[in-house]
């Protein structure tokens, strides 16, 4: 394979010569330890790529340190994939640094770029990368599972290109001893191409991943100009590359500083879009000062439809305050009959009474639990257990505040026939809704200035 021009993010890994068969069965067990501590950084990881996004279209520069912890986590995660699932390579457990181990036979270097384009960070990660976006979608997939199918279940395989070749690597090495080199080249090709892309979409570098599989252990060396421009400049003095174990700045404490800060950055956005979202419901979901949902059409060939139990606990004053009435509203062309009952008196009541039972209204509002019997012995207008009832034809509308215990919704036809047939809604008045989002804006404000100060404070200071 000819010489291709080197590529901002360098991938390498040496295939260990003495394997175990065995090991590999318990890579994925034995990485657990890291997985937990990338969680973390991996959130740190986004959160401050968008900091990098702001500053790149401020300033034209990705900020040095958030690089640099940027490419300590994308390196010490090559280092678990070669290790775990990615290449299954080396026996040799990764170490806990973001910097570079020189002796571990897997590592990952970005050149950091002196300027970026501003109008590139804003398209090349979701628009430019698409393509790619898809052959990393093939490359990896997305595991294995296990599914029903009707009467029998059944294994589906989703690993990805990857995940497929390196299971057939390691069931070789189980009955031969031996990794097969040209599988374990082909799968370096691909992790590369991956972590090109990753590179690419995390905004540290502005040079578009080659559509082409670089195979092997290490990458096709440089020609001479190629090590020249790499060299430091005058204005710079900084290398393009660090040198292999040269020292990020990232402690062990400022690394624990930053993930704490990235956790209450995410907390912190999780709490404004719950706030945002609240104020948005309130303002646009409201019908004749309800909170209501969408409209589902419910017809049955039977005598009546009935919800799930519905279990009502708590503080009469936090229904009252923070709930307030509720109101079913229904839309028919015939009379209908809306009830809302203690569980067990609606039990009694349909006892023998052919009816449908709606299992999950949220997920599947079709899907109906069928009772079967015959027609019931009164019209359900009769019945005096009712805590809350309506009957009409049109617009129906039943207004119930809640109190303690368990209730069910019944909807029939009012004289008790067969096929009832109603578009409904639910709502509530939800007073406390304009509140509880303006207080959750607040916090999330709060949490997120207060994000940027511990963040801002594990920055490793750079002097000069």
């Amino acid at each position: 394979m000819s010489a291709g021009p080197s590529y901002p993010v360098r991938v390498e890994g040496s295939l260990d010569p003495g394997l175990s068969r065995w090991m590999w069965l318990v890579k994925w067990l034995l990485a657990i330890p890291h997985y937990i501590v990338l969680a973390f950084l991996w959130v740190a990881f986004f959160l401050l790529s968008i900091v990098a996004l702001v500053a790149i279209v401020a300033t034209g520069r990705y900020p040095r340190a958030i690089f640099d912890f940027n490419v300590g986590v994308l390196r010490w995660t090559w280092r678990v994939s070669f290790y775990a699932l990615g290449a299954l390579g080396t026996d040799r457990y990764p170490p806990f640094t973001l910097a570079q181990a020189p002796d571990y036979p897997a590592s990952l270097d970005v050149r950091y770029p002196e300027r970026l384009s501003r109008g590139l960070a804003l398209v090349k990660w979701w628009l430019l990368a698409i393509p790619h976006y898809l052959v990393v979608g093939m490359l990896t997939g997305g595991g294995t599972w296990v599914a029903w199918q009707g009467d029998r279940w059944s294994l589906a395989w989703g690993g990805g290109l990857i995940g497929l070749l390196v299971v057939i690597a390691v069931v070789a090495l189980l009955f031969t001893g031996r990794y097969p080199r040209g599988i374990f080249d082909f799968v370096l090709g691909l992790d590369r191409w991956v972590l090109r892309v990753t590179g690419y979409a995390a905004l540290m570098t502005d040079e578009y991943p080659p559509f082409r599989l670089d195979q092997g252990e290490t990458e096709e060396t440089a020609t001479a100009r190629e090590i020249d421009e790499a060299a430091p400049t005058a204005e710079s003095g900084l290398p393009a590359v660090a040198a292999p174990g040269a020292k990020t700045g990232w402690s062990g404490g400022r690394i624990a500083l930053l993930a704490v800060g990235s956790l209450v950055g995410l907390v912190s956005l999780g709490v404004l879009a719950g706030g945002i979202a609240s104020l948005v419901i309130d303002k646009t979901q409201r019908d004749d000062g309800f909170v209501t949902t969408p409209t589902e059409v419910f017809a049955t060939p039977t005598y009546a439809l009935v919800s799930e139990t519905a279990e009502i606990e708590g503080p009469d004053w936090a229904w009252r305050d923070l709930v307030g009435t509720v109101r079913i509203h229904a839309r028919t062309d015939s009379p209908i009959f809306l009830g809302i009952g203690p569980a067990s008196d609606v039990e009694g009541y349909l006892a023998g009474v052919g009816h449908d039972k709606v299992e999950d209204y949220r997920d599947d509002p079709d899907e109906y639990e069928r009772r079967p019997g015959g027609a019931p012995d009164a019209a359900p207008g009769e019945q005096g257990f009712w805590a809350a009832s309506a009957e009409g034809q049109g617009e129906v509308n039943l207004d119930w505040d809640p109190t303690d215990g368990l209730w069910t919704l019944v909807v029939m036809n009012a004289d008790g026939s067969r096929f009832v047939d109603a578009t409904l809604s639910a709502g509530a008045e939800l007073d406390a809704l304009r509140w509880l989002g303006w207080a959750l804006v607040g916090v999330g404000a709060l949490l997120a200035l207060l994000a940027g100060a511990l963040i801002y404070g594990s920055l490793p200071k750079r002097r000069g």
